[in-house]
Formats: structure tokens, C-alpha cells, sequence
């Protein structure tokens, strides 16, 4: 931190679509300020009134979050008057950046070459300020002039779809939702596209392969001739990298917000996290609705800025905020005696179907999967989905490897249950965790193998080598070679040893991938044993393996009755 390079641009990104500073595609500047941090107070204070911030009594010690306030507050400040003097009425939003040394100021755009040309003028006058002989305002009219005279440049790419749209997105769940909502809106007779973390579909057909669950799936998802209806799987990266792909939402759908990828893009902490995720709930039609989970509290607590009408799902039937809702008009869905059933004002109960009868619950054993349940049917019904195609198409939809890969796929072999899923943090492993305890008979053991990726924070990765241990009779690491991320590969091992230890298990063996780790699990267990797999890099081999050695995949009546062993 110091006044060698001066006032910086350390990035400036376009945002092309909604986003977390506006409903509109907008454009983020993050500053780097380190000469203004150095300043002694006193002189930071008359520098900051000297530039426009009149009421400034302290500027805060050097380096302090205060200091890197005011200064957030003098870029907002500086953009405003830039853009007074180019004739332009601007909304700005500046906070602290994701370095110590860094602000982001924020603000919408219409013409891309304009609007950049804008941003780059920013850091200089920031620069200016600081020196207290020259004339800010004959500078701000100087930059003004040169932003006038560039070219345009294009207007923003966001679409505006003429059909439904149902955005998802959560920490867990995202992709069997999504993929649970187009089966419910193919069941109804519709033609639709989806977008998840695997590629972007129409109806049944792979049309490309691919992570598209950011702002190019949604325009490859739209471009698909013949559909009635898109579902998005809407990721934090895509909405903190590029913005939200449409410029609304017919339906929202958020299904919870836990630990995972924090220190990443500036978010480090769960509160900051909720924020990015709630950006789909704010661009949801007046009409539409936003469908919540009431029992993750900051999920809930979305509801308050929504601009759609409130939907929860709860598996508790008697939430405080279920009333709540209701009395103000919303809707909800819950568990009651066993079956689903929708609540709204005018009906304050109506039965849908038992839990049981919906395979991706795994026979009511999958709370994880119960609620995406709930969040899919609600998506439907408030996209007008028949309701009788809905509860025919929870029905129907199955967890297997064909429909739903890689999300709580269960298959026999040799008298031994597998389930694969894509646990990738601690809240998904507690899910994949209590699917084990559900189909484990009585005296059998659980073994559970499971990797990270390097760029999971050391608590995270702590958390995970715990619940497994405290979840599983015998534990391995898979190692994930190619998803290190810069981290060292015996620190990654080592955090997830530690959390076994605290977790009360001896150190796990470690594999070189996770058909390794299968192998010596399925050579270490015995008939009845519950055997599970985090699959993250290597799913088609998993499953190609456990055909070869004459795995079949359970249906919904075999799960129902390992469900009944178990509970015997």
C-alpha cells in the first residue's frame, strides 16, 4: 500500500445483465486507492472537502475501513460530477473492493464505448484529488469532453424472452431442480430449454456440453426453436462475472445458501454470498413469484426485497413465516402427514401426493431432495403448470444416471448399495450422508469416499474431512488432480486428515482419483454395506465401472424397500 503507481484501475468489467448493483446491465470499476490510504488525516480530510465531500469530520486512520469508506463515498462523488458535465443522469454505488487497498464504484450503461471510456476517466481524477494545487472541476470538464467525443458502441445483449422464465439458483440443489422443473413442464406437454453446470438441453437432447449455467446459457437456451418455457441454472460466478443472462423472471427459485466458494470474486462471507444469489429475486415480474426456502434464514430473509410475489417451500408445515406469508397473500409448500401439500389463502390446505411416491425424495429419506422437490413443484405451479401434470411428473422423475447423473444416483452390486452424487461441500455431504444412514440396515457399515478442490477456503476443507468422518464408518480421499487450483497438493490432503482426526477417525487412505478409491471400497465392505462416492471429475468412469463389474441402478420400488429394510 503506498503512492508509487497512484490511483488505479485495477479492473473495469462489463456487466451485461442484471447484476449485484443493479437490476440493469451495468459497468464495475475496481480502484486501487493505496495514496489515498497513506494520507494523514488531517490531510486526507481537507483533500476530500477540497474534491466535494463537505461533511467529512474524521477521514479515519490510514489504511482503516472508515478511510476506505471515504473514499468510496469521493469516487461516487467524482463519478456523479463526471457525469453531471456529460449532460447524463447517473445512478452510482461504490463499496469496499476485495483488497485491502481497493474500492468498486458501480454504475449502470446503455452504450458499451461510452460507458468505458467513462470508467477509465475515473482513476485519474481520483489521482487529481490528491494534489491540492490543481482545479478538479477543469479536469472533470477536460473528461467530459474526451467521453463525449468517443463512439457509442453497442447497446447491452440481454435478453428480453417472450416466454417464461424460471431462474434457479442456491448453494445446493441447483441442477436436479432445474432438471426437475423442465421434466414437470415436459410432462405437461411443453416444449422446453435448460441450462445446468452439464450443458444447455432442449426437451431430452444434449444440445452443447458445458458449464452454461451463467449468461451464455441462458441466449443458447433461448435460441432454441419451438419452446414454450426456459429453465437457467443461474450460478454466483456467472452473476458476479457477466450479470444474469434475461432481463427478468418469470419465477424465481432459491434453494439455500450455505459455505462454498467464499474468498472468491471479493465475496468472503455468507451474508455477501446471499446478496449475489438474491440478484434473481429482483428482477422477478410484479405478477411472478420467487420461491424461497423458509428454513435457510438468509434465504428467507429475501423475501423482503423481492419483486415477485412470495412462495416458500418448509419442511415444517408450521413455520412462523408460512403464516406470515399467507396472511400477506403469498403461497407456500410443505410436508404434512407424509404427503405434500400447497397452502395459499384461499386453500389453506390441499394434498398433492405422500412424499413416498416421489422417487427423487428417495422414499422421504432425502430432506436435500424433499425440498428441491417442493422448490420444483412451486416453480411450476407458478408458471401455471397444470396441477395434475405436476404431481404426474414428481411421479415419474427419477434419480438415475440417465436423468439426473451425478445427483444421488443408487446402484446394487454384489449385495452392497453405491450412491454417487456430486457433493462438493459440507451441506451437500450432510445430505449425501444422511441418504447413507436412511438405506443402511441395521449392523451394516457406511463407507464414504470424498475430494475437494484446492480453492475451498482451509476451514472449509477442515469442515469437510469432519462430516465425513463423523458420517461414515470408514473414510478415503480422492484426490482431484486437475482442480488443485494453485493449492499445494499435500496441504489439500492434509486439511481434509485433519478434519477426519477431529472428526474422530484415523487418517484416511488416499487415492489417485475417485475409481481408485471405489475399487478399495467395494474390496473393504461386505454385503449390506452402504458405499458412497463424491463424484467430481470423473462420473462417466464411475459409472461405465460399476456396469462393468454388473451394477444396475435401483428404481424407485428398490429404494423404496432398502428404505424399509433399513427402517426394520
Amino acid at each position: 500500500m503506498g503512492e508509487a503507481d497512484g490511483v488505479t484501475l485495477d479492473e473495469l468489467r462489463v456487466l451485461d445483465g442484471p447484476n449485484l448493483y443493479f437490476t440493469r446491465p451495468a459497468l464495475k470499476l475496481t480502484l486501487g486507492v493505496g495514496p489515498w490510504l497513506v494520507q494523514l488525516d488531517e490531510r486526507a480530510k481537507r483533500l476530500a472537502r477540497r474534491a466535494g465531500i463537505p461533511s467529512v469530520a474524521s477521514a479515519g486512520t490510514p489504511g482503516s475501513d472508515q478511510r476506505r469508506r471515504l473514499i468510496a463515498r469521493l469516487a461516487v462523488h467524482l463519478t456523479r460530477e463526471l457525469a453531471d458535465a456529460t449532460q447524463t443522469h447517473l445512478a452510482v454505488r461504490g463499496r469496499l473492493g476485495p483488497n485491502p487497498d481497493e474500492v468498486v464504484i458501480a454504475f449502470p450503461w446503455r452504450r458499451q464505448g461510452t460507458a468505458e471510456a467513462f470508467g477509465r476517466e475515473l482513476a485519474p481524477l481520483l489521482q487529481l484529488g490528491l494534489d491540492g494545487r490543481r482545479s478538479l472541476a477543469r479536469a472533470i470538464d477536460e473528461a467530459a469532453r474526451r467521453v463525449t467525443a468517443v463512439e457509442p458502441g453497442p447497446p447491452p445483449p440481454a435478453l428480453r424472452p417472450a416466454i417464461p422464465i424460471i431462474a434457479v439458483t442456491g448453494t445446493n440443489g441447483k441442477t436436479t431442480t432445474v432438471r426437475l422443473i423442465a421434466h414437470l413442464a415436459r410432462t405437461a406437454g411443453q416444449s422446453v430449454a435448460y441450462t445446468t453446470t452439464d450443458g444447455v438441453y432442449r426437451d431430452d437432447e444434449l444440445v452443447e456440453a458445458g458449464d452454461y449455467s451463467g449468461f451464455g446459457g441462458a441466449s443458447r437456451a433461448l435460441a432454441q426453436p419451438g419452446i414454450a418455457l426456459a429453465v437457467l441454472e443461474t450460478a454466483r460466478g456467472g452473476i458476479l462475472l457477466r450479470g444474469i443472462g434475461t432481463d427478468h423472471n418469470d419465477v424465481a427459485v432459491v434453494t439455500n445458501v450455505t459455505a462454498d466458494h467464499l474468498d472468491q470474486y471479493g465475496i468472503r462471507t455468507l451474508d455477501q454470498l446471499a446478496e449475489v444469489k438474491a440478484t434473481i429475486t429482483k428482477i422477478t415480474r410484479p405478477d411472478g413469484w420467487d420461491v424461497l426456502n423458509a428454513d435457510d434464514p438468509r434465504v428467507l430473509a429475501m423475501r423482503r426485497q423481492a419483486a415477485g410475489q412470495p412462495w416458500l417451500f418448509s419442511l415444517d408445515a408450521d413455520h412462523p413465516a408460512i403464516r406470515a406469508t399467507l396472511a400477506e397473500g403469498g403461497r407456500a409448500v410443505s410436508v404434512l402427514d407424509g404427503a405434500l401439500v400447497i397452502m395459499s389463502p384461499r386453500r389453506p390446505i390441499h394434498r398433492m401426493l405422500p412424499v413416498e411416491e416421489v422417487p427423487v425424495t428417495l422414499a422421504g429419506i432425502s430432506a436435500h431432495n424433499l425440498s428441491n422437490a417442493m422448490a420444483a413443484a412451486a416453480a411450476a405451479l407458478g408458471a401455471a403448470l397444470p396441477e395434475e401434470a405436476v404431481i404426474e411428473g414428481l411421479r415419474s422423475f427419477v434419480l438415475d444416471p440417465d436423468r439426473n447423473p451425478g445427483r444421488a444416483n443408487v446402484f446394487d452390486l454384489d449385495g452392497r448399495v453405491v450412491v454417487i452424487d456430486y457433493a462438493h461441500n459440507e451441506d451437500g455431504l450432510r445430505g449425501l450422508v444422511e441418504i447413507c444412514q436412511g438405506l443402511r440396515p441395521r449392523g451394516a457399515r457406511v463407507f464414504l469416499s470424498f475430494g475437494a478442490a484446492g480453492d475451498r477456503t482451509d476451514v472449509l476443507l477442515h469442515r469437510l474431512g469432519y462430516t465425513a468422518a463423523r458420517g461414515a464408518d470408514r473414510v478415503a480421499i480422492a484426490e482431484l488432480q486437475r482442480y488443485l487450483r494453485g493449492r499445494d497438493r499435500q496441504d489439500l490432503i492434509h486439511r481434509l486428515q485433519a478434519g477426519i482426526v477431529d472428526g474422530g477417525k484415523p487418517q484416511a487412505p488416499v487415492f489417485p482419483d475417485e475409481v481408485a478409491a471405489l475399487d478399495w471400497m467395494l474390496r473393504e465392505s461386505g454385503a449390506d454395506d452402504i458405499i458412497a462416492l463424491t463424484a467430481l471429475s470423473q462420473r462417466p468412469e464411475i459409472f461405465s465401472y460399476l456396469r462393468d463389474r454388473g451394477g444396475v441402478s435401483a428404481g424407485p420400488q428398490r429404494i423404496r424397500s432398502l428404505v424399509r429394510r433399513a427402517r426394520e
